[in-house]
């Protein structure tokens, strides 16, 4: 077995408009990145188109008929404050779910040892009935609720990393026993939630982070918070929200992680999921707006993926 990755045209066509830090270039520098000789074995498949069953175990079947009817012929609509939409949003966003699904039967039948979703729009702010935060389908929630749905299996573990906190994520799953969220990232900062004492049903674990701080801070957040919390989980699957704009060039916040932090994490959740998952482990790339930053994060985590 092998890393899989699940890539699409459809994702360069969400068109956000001039200075939007969401854009179609994202998708080029990942691209880019991973046409080096180091990922030549990449399993590379493109994305297939997701289910609506699928998004209505996450979101109201009203908020994707909302989202639908915003789509524009032409031109750029924007329906959140930072939140815009293009003639080929709502397919993109599809994709992105169709590639998360994926991604699980993927890791659960067997045909890949992992599995790294380059998709966009992300996914983790978008709440049960809120599109927000660049986010219109929360892919990794989904993605969960597949598992769950689909393939039996009891308990999920999403580890978010993203600069910001996935207020999306942690909305759906606030009063769920059978998927742990847990996250590290800045506060203060968008959204504003991710407070260590926000602990759902307990199946919550924050692990909040100051601007500046660097690795010293994550790796702690992460050996003395998430870590444990997944340990005593026990997950049947493992689903990164592979955000990368807490990398020291990103122009959105004040994190100053490096590479090695995310090949370090990256890691550490494999370890987790060969001791308690059968290795099963998908990632979805959330947020990550420095080009340089977003490519070299992108190479670090999906090369660790590939050594499992």
């Amino acid at each position: 077995m092998s890393t899989r990755l699940y890539h699409h045209p459809i994702f360069a066509e969400h068109l956000t408009g001039p200075g939007h830090p969401e854009r179609p270039e994202r998708m080029q520098a990942v691209a880019a990145a991973l046409e080096a000789e180091a990922f030549q074995h990449l399993d590379r498949q493109e994305a297939p188109e997701g289910l609506l069953e699928a998004i209505i175990r996450c979101h109201p079947e009203q908020h994707v008929r909302r989202i639908a009817k915003a789509v524009p012929a032409d031109g750029i609509v924007r329906i959140e404050s930072d939140t815009v939409i293009s003639p080929r949003s709502f397919s993109a966003a599809f994709h992105a779910v169709g590639a998360a699904c994926a991604a699980v039967d993927d890791v659960v039948s067997g045909e890949a040892a992992n599995v790294f979703v380059a998709a966009r729009p992300p996914g983790h702010h978008a709440e049960r009935e809120t599109a927000m935060g660049f986010c219109l389908f929360n892919t990794a929630a989904i993605a969960a609720r597949h598992a769950q749905a689909v393939h039996g299996l009891e308990r999920v573990a999403i580890v978010d990393w993203d600069v910001h906190h996935g207020n999306g994520t942690q909305d759906i799953f606030l009063a769920d026993r059978s998927v742990l969220y847990a996250s590290t990232h800045q506060m203060p900062l968008y959204p504003g939630t991710g407070a260590k004492n926000e602990t759902g049903a307990g199946n919550i674990v924050n692990a909040p982070l100051s601007s500046g701080d660097g690795s010293e801070a994550f790796r702690e957040a992460f050996t003395s918070r998430i870590m444990p919390a997944l340990r005593a989980f026990r997950p049947d699957l493992v689903i990164i929200s592979a955000g990368f704009d807490a990398h020291w060039r990103d122009p959105l916040a004040g994190l100053q992680l490096v590479e090695d932090d995310f090949d370090w994490a990256t890691g550490e959740l494999m370890d987790i999921a060969d001791r308690f998952s059968a290795g099963r482990l998908i990632s979805l790339l959330e947020g990550g707006y420095d080009l340089v930053g977003l490519s070299t994060s992108v190479a670090a985590h999906v090369k660790r993926l590939m050594t499992g």
